[in-house]
């Protein structure tokens, strides 16, 4: 039953949308022609951003699944280039990648053989739970992020509500 529970709060954590916008909300309806602009005072555009997330995540997939797997050097690696622009495919390339590896860590949260509490094998200071509560953080910070920069960029619909950018 706890193990239930357990799987249930760090689906509901990887998906978002409890405390916090969902990852969904926040890409929904961008505005494709916003995407290479950058809010006041930031050095990132919200693709960087976005890139940023789905390349974190991937790195922690990553690490999780292949014990023989080294992270890129930490930040340049995690970050594309301030100057570097991208298009619409560009964008929907990123969106899919990280909805596919959210779906590879949701897959692992759901297998009932994974031992969530275990250390990993490649490195026993961590486990699976630590992990996945890592990726939701992180997520969760930048969707924030995002958000406040489409608030700033005036970049949410004007129809909605809750994130009005008109007034």
């Amino acid at each position: 039953m706890k193990d239930e529970i357990v799987r249930k709060e760090l689906l509901d954590l990887l998906r978002g949308g409890k405390a916090h916008m969902s990852f969904e909300e926040v890409v929904n309806n961008f505005p494709l022609n916003m995407i290479n602009d950058k809010a006041p005072n930031m050095p990132y555009a919200p693709w960087h951003i976005l890139e940023h997330m789905r390349r974190a995540q991937k790195d922690i997939l990553l690490f999780i699944l292949d014990p023989d797997y080294v992270s890129p050097p930490w930040p340049k690696d995690f970050f594309p280039s301030p100057s570097e622009k991208t298009d619409q495919q560009g964008w929907e390339l990123i969106v899919q990648g990280f909805l596919a590896d959210r779906g590879e860590l949701e897959k692992i949260v759901r297998d009932r053989t994974t031992d969530l509490f275990a250390p990993l094998a490649h490195a026993h200071e961590y486990n699976i739970f630590r992990e996945i509560i890592l990726t939701a953080d992180h997520t969760a910070y930048h969707i924030g992020e995002i958000a406040f920069m489409r608030q700033t960029m005036k970049a949410w619909p004007p129809d909605d509500v809750l994130y009005d950018a008109t007034g």
